[in-house]
């Protein structure tokens, strides 16, 4: 009775998993649409090139940005972040609140 009371039972099999819709994973989707857009705009709209250009655009961009972020987003999109400037100051102390009694020093 006390090993089967020691055992971890998994409630949810879904917890600690990454989204996904279908085999893509859920995060892309947004960034995708962004690149499927520009590319239509860029290519058809603008360029006057055909449907087929315009696609192999679109997939070239989706296939570099999932290739960049995959399932591990941070390992890139971390390298725009700028580190914080941090520097070791010293002040001279002054007191928050003012004593009524004089310092003997």
């Amino acid at each position: 009775m006390t090993d089967d009371s020691k055992k971890f039972r998994k409630v949810n099999a879904n917890l600690g998993q990454q989204p996904n819709i279908g085999p893509f994973p859920a995060d892309q989707f947004l960034p995708w649409i962004a690149i499927v857009g520009t590319s239509y705009y860029l290519c058809k709209v603008l360029l006057q090139f055909n449907w087929v250009a315009t696609g192999c655009v679109a997939a070239w961009g989706i296939a570099t940005w999932w290739v960049l972020t995959g399932s591990k987003s941070w390992r890139f999109l971390s390298k725009f972040i700028g580190t914080p400037y941090l520097v070791r100051g010293y002040g001279r102390y002054r007191p928050f609140l003012k004593s009524d009694s004089q310092d003997p020093r």
